[in-house]
Order: C-alpha cells, then structure tokens, then sequence
C-alpha cells in the first residue's frame, strides 16, 4: 500500500500510525526495523521526517495461518468464479479476515473450504483478500485466485479503475440531489477504533486525501437514501463522511450524531422496529466494475441489500418518501 505525503514534517512512524487504524505503533516500528516500509523506493528509518510529495510504499509480510484458523463450511454467496478471481456478496456480520477474538467464523475460513486455489492460500492470514468490508457492511468484494491477479487487481484500485458503490440510508434531509464529501481522514485523537476528518494545520501531518461523491436515491420524512461512489478507499470512509456533515449512517454503532438523536424519538413504533433489527450499519455495497486482470473485459456487478436494510428502507423511505 502505497501513501503519498501531503504535508510535511511528521516522524514517519508517526505518520503512518495516523493513517490506518490497522497497525499499532510499535508495528509499523517493526516493520520499518524489517525494511518492509520504503520512503520514495528506499529504506527509511522510523525517526525519518517525511516531506511533501514523499511516497511511502508499506508492505505487510504474509503471516501465517494460526493453527485454528482452518476452513469452514460458511455458506457464500459467490456470483462468479474463474482461474483468476472470485465476485462474491459479503452477507452482513460477517468478519473479513482473523483478527485478536475473529479466529474463526470469518470470511477467510469459509473461503479455505469454498475455493481451493486462492492467491497464497496456505501461507497467509488473508488468503486472496484484494479489499476489505467492514463486518456489519454487506455487499460485493473481490478475491484473487493467484498472486499476479491479486496484485494486478491491488494496482487497478490504488489507480481507481476499480468502480465501488454503496447504498446507504443517512438521518436527515438533503437540499442538493448530488453532493462532494472532499475531507481528509486520519486516525480518531482518542479512540483507536475510529477514523474522524482532521483538519487544521496541527493535524495535517496525520490525515489523507479522502473524497466520497453522492447522489440522493429516495427521500423519506427524517432519512434519505444515497447512492455513495468512492474516488478514494479510506477506512471508514463513507461512514466518516456522512457523520462529519451531520448525517450519520442509520444503525451506525460506531458514529452517530445529534441529529439521529434528535430524530429517532420522531419515529413511528413500525420504523423504530426496523432499525432496532438492523445488525449494524445501513451500508451496502451494492455495484462492483472492474477491467478482468487477464482478459481486460469490464466484469460489472450489482446486488440488492439484505432484507433488514430493505424493511428499514421500506419502513422510513419507501411508505412515506419520493424518488431523488
């Protein structure tokens, strides 16, 4: 993964601590220690201060499979599959990769029993795992059958050639039909779990472009649906940016705003009960195009929502809103 500095000064373990949620500091000092974080093609040290225009290119080694993360026979909804990749709908809840307390139940176990040809399969932690959904985000990801689909797949989304939609329903109303989110992201000052726009020169050092484009898709009374496409894929990104404008993602644990409290005791009992059997976020991942790695044909995909986010949308857009 490939960052490019954008202002200048920051040490350059603190910099890429500011940047992911993913990595601990004492981490990515390890990783520097290990030469695998090059600053403009080269080794750097941690202390390094990164410039403007640097290239910082970090690359996590393939851990390997703990002992009991082993296939499992995990139901997937996999819509294509070839020599080279697989298309596959994420269902809602389900963790991506193991992590610390997700050793098992996760996307990468149901993979190692569904597909028997994954990119590095046996030797790495997130075997073919070409981009991530948050656990309660459903919808369409890709993953790579070998190494050279994995990177070539990993590059068309670092150049944006991979196109990724979401439909997601946010509290309030909207007077523009089409808006620009063009604000930066870094790690959350106090919370580690969270990303948050960070702005002012006191922060500059830590954050990264970030710029989501969306679209109103319905109209209800107190919650909109939007059509959200990614020119950027930042942590959080889409969730970050509609909580930072003040319409947070309906059913978001993570970020929420005075407006959704505001506007839930305004609820009927029918839309009440709809959120409160959500699982998580109103998020979906819901169109998928890419150039095929191998044969440059544009593969296109879309899927329809899981039925909680559809009763939520039928109970606060569809019963009481209008087309965008």
């Amino acid at each position: 993964m490939d960052y490019i500095v954008e202002i200048p000064g920051a040490r350059l373990d603190q910099y890429l601590t500011a940047c992911t949620i993913d990595y601990s500091r004492a981490r990515l000092q390890q990783l520097i220690k290990d030469g695998e974080v090059k600053v403009n093609g080269r080794p750097a040290k941690a202390s390094y201060k990164v410039e403007s225009g640097d290239v910082i290119s970090l690359n996590e080694p393939a851990p390997t499979i703990p002992l009991d993360v082993t296939a499992e026979d995990i139901p997937l909804d996999i819509l294509y599959q070839d020599t080279d990749l697989v298309v596959l709908n994420k269902p809602v809840g389900l963790v991506v990769h193991p992590a610390a307390g997700h050793h098992s139940g996760t996307l990468v176990n149901a993979l190692l029993h569904h597909v028997s040809d994954l990119s590095g399969i046996g030797g790495e932690l997130r075997p073919g795992i070409v981009h991530r959904l948050d656990k309660d985000t459903s919808g369409l990801m890709l993953v790579a059958k070998n190494d050279i689909a994995h990177r070539a797949l990993a590059e068309m989304i670092e150049k944006r050639e991979v196109i990724r939609e979401y439909r997601a329903l946010a509290w309030g109303n909207f007077d523009e039909d089409t808006f620009t989110v063009d604000a930066p992201l870094g790690r959350h000052q106090h919370d580690r779990q969270r990303m948050a726009v960070l702005a002012g020169e006191n922060v500059t050092a830590r954050r990264r472009h970030a710029v989501t484009h969306f679209t109103v898709a319905a109209r209800g009374t107190h919650v909109t649906e939007l059509y959200a496409k990614l020119d950027t894929g930042r942590t959080h990104q889409i969730r970050v940016h509609l909580h930072y404008i003040g319409h947070p993602v309906v059913g978001d644990p993570l970020y929420m705003s005075h407006l959704a409290r505001q506007l839930y005791p305004l609820l009927n009992s029918m839309e009440t009960a709809a959120i409160a059997a959500l699982p998580g976020q109103a998020l979906h991942a819901c169109r998928l195009s890419f150039p095929h790695p191998r044969t440059g044909e544009i593969m296109r995909y879309e899927v329809a929502p899981p039925a909680t986010y559809m009763r939520t949308y039928e109970a606060l857009i569809k019963s009481n809103g209008t087309s965008g």
